[in-house]
């Protein structure tokens, strides 16, 4: 992969205008783009054609978190859509993921099977914020269980925090994707995210892609601020 196809822009934008005028802005500059709940909530499903009408590949990230035969229903019509990731919640349980994956491989032409993302421990979330939610395990410990958990299901990869880039790979071994929100470029503020670390040392660590919203889409000028990290990648 080249360096800037590790990056994925998150659009958490309020409105379709805004998504597509940063698509075409960062189109070469960016390998997939995130469609999340507020932009989906605010354009529909209409907004992933219209991104892959200008030539970008879209991340479906709406988090799938259901009782079993609900969220395999989302995964099929997701996979109608032509998405190329999306993410289901790992602590829906392993059945739960089972039917996600029958789903996504039963509605998926031949050769176009989406990766389905296990997402973990959202990255806002610290030890201290797990205890307070009633977890006993910390951060890393349940990050650690729900990916085994999601390898078992036949997902194809994990959404994780950086600092668990690692220890997953190590314990997962090299064919699982690694996708990693709570990347900083050292010159961007870190914002509400609290495991973070830089583009490099992600790749260092055994990240696949990368999802980085504000440091690009804030940015005064996204185009550039997407080649600096892209950059750093390679370096």
């Amino acid at each position: 992969m080249k360096p800037y196809e590790k990056i994925i822009v998150a659009l958490d934008v309020e409105n379709e205008k805004a998504a597509l005028a940063l698509v075409k802005k960062l189109k070469g500059k960016a390998g997939v783009f995130k469609v999340g709940k507020e932009l989906f909530t605010a354009a529909g499903p209409g907004i992933v054609k219209k991104i892959q009408k200008l030539g970008g590949k879209v991340f479906l990230d709406l988090k799938f978190h259901d009782i079993p035969n609900t969220v395999g229903k989302a995964v099929a019509q997701a996979v109608k859509l032509g998405v190329y990731m999306m993410t289901i919640h790992a602590s829906g349980g392993l059945e739960m993921m089972q039917a996600a994956v029958a789903a996504a491989q039963e509605n998926a032409p031949k050769g176009k099977m989406p990766l389905l993302l296990a997402v973990t421990v959202l990255t806002s979330l610290d030890d201290d914020a797990l205890k307070k939610i009633g977890f006993s395990e910390g951060a890393e410990q349940m990050v650690l269980r729900l990916a085994k958990m999601a390898q078992e299901a036949g997902m194809g990869g994990i959404v994780s925090s950086p600092k668990e880039l690692k220890m997953l790979r190590k314990v997962l071994g090299p064919s699982m994707i690694l996708v990693t929100p709570g990347i900083r470029p050292a010159w961007s503020a870190a914002g509400d995210q609290k495991r973070i670390t830089t583009p490099a040392q992600a790749v260092r660590d055994g990240c696949n892609f990368m999802v980085i919203g504000r440091p690009i889409t804030a940015h005064k000028n996204p185009a550039e601020a997407a080649s600096l990290i892209a950059k750093e990648i390679s370096a």
